[in-house]
């Protein structure tokens, strides 16, 4: 719901930027521009960048050694890293032993 509306303020900051650009006020306009931006490519950067933790299953790749608890869930969790993709996996760890196969 914040990413949401955190998108929507940034889209709007862009509008609201190229209206008042057209209407001769180009350091609101600037203004504007500079914070829009902010505010949409971080929340697209974010979602692209942080991935969800995936299964055992699903892991591909070779485990990093990296294990953390994971604040929002309290679980266990292990980093594999896919030397072919640079692509990080997080999978949670049960029983304290790591998934087979990873």
């Amino acid at each position: 719901m914040l990413r949401t509306l955190l998108l929507w303020l940034g889209v709007m900051a862009l509008l609201c930027a190229a209206l008042t650009a057209l209407s001769g006020n180009y350091q609101v306009a600037l203004w504007l521009l500079v914070n829009g931006a902010i505010f949409t490519l971080g929340v697209l950067f974010e979602r692209w960048r942080y991935k969800p933790r995936v299964s055992a299953r699903e892991a591909r790749g070779q485990p990093t050694g990296e294990r953390f608890v994971d604040p929002k869930t309290g679980a266990l969790t292990e980093v594999y890293y896919d030397p072919a993709t640079g692509e990080r996996s997080y999978v949670e760890v049960k029983n304290g032993t790591p998934p087979a196969g990873g």
